[in-house]
């Protein structure tokens, strides 16, 4: 519990001192390059379906897109109100989709990473969602990133540096919208309040301590493929390292 304290308490240190939104933990990934695997065979989606509407969940608060039998396996450590995110999210996502996840060669995870004050309570919402309706929320929360967070100010910090870390979560999401972008999702506000309770951030800690401890995450977006985790955080450096796995 030692160290998922120490996260905990960074992570409230850096709400005391925002003046920064765009962190240096935003933005991460480093990995070695290797010889190219052979190409992987592409399979064929359940009938009716694309292999994109296929979502699998995969752990408490996890959800995969994409074929659960995929050779290759994309985890992504990100934050929701992440910039360099929102670029991935902006440039990468489509091709990923299109290229790799549609032909069931890829299949796609994405596991909450808090590097910003307002992520613990946006993560919390964000994972508040039906397993179908995980990454279509997550697509929302990018597509409305500089918009939803463009009310951050040394102000607002300053408001709400003094709350507990769940009413800070609480107060942040309803300032900024997220509340609002999760009605209009489907989820109510009784439903949301359900999700930012303790016992749903002390899964998340715990699985953010995993991740910084045995993963060494330490900034967002980091993408693992197979377990290897890519040099980089651009769409570039992504498809460079799915092709490295085999896929084509």
């Amino acid at each position: 519990m030692r160290n998922l304290l120490t996260l905990f308490t960074g992570l409230m240190a850096v709400l005391a001192g925002a003046a920064v939104l765009t962190l240096s933990s935003c933005g991460g990934g480093s990995g070695n390059s290797s010889a190219p695997a052979a190409p992987v065979a592409t399979a064929k989606p359940p009938a009716g379906q694309q292999w994109t509407d296929v979502y699998t969940k995969v752990g408490d608060g996890w959800v995969m897109q994409g074929n659960p039998n995929a050779p290759i396996k994309l985890v992504e450590y990100g934050s929701r109100t992440c910039p360099v995110c929102g670029i991935f999210a902006a440039t990468g996502v489509e091709p990923l989709r299109e290229k790799y996840i549609k032909t069931g060669q890829v299949s796609w995870e994405f596991h909450d990473f808090l590097v910003h004050p307002q992520d613990l309570g946006v993560a919390l919402l964000g994972r508040c969602t039906s397993t179908e309706a995980f990454f279509p929320v997550l697509d929302q929360m990018y597509a409305q990133q500089t918009a939803l967070n463009s009310k951050l100010t040394q102000e607002t910090f300053d408001q709400y540096k003094n709350l507990g870390p769940l009413d800070q979560a609480k107060a942040l999401v309803k300032f900024l919208g997220y509340d609002q972008l999760m009605m209009q999702a489907g989820v109510s506000q009784a439903q949301q309040d359900q999700c930012l309770t303790q016992p749903k951030m002390d899964v998340l800690m715990k699985q953010l301590e995993v991740a910084s401890t045995d993963k060494k995450v330490g900034g967002t977006p980091t993408f693992f493929v197979n377990d290897k985790v890519v040099d980089g955080p651009s769409w570039a450096a992504l498809e460079a390292a799915l092709q490295q796995a085999g896929a084509h």
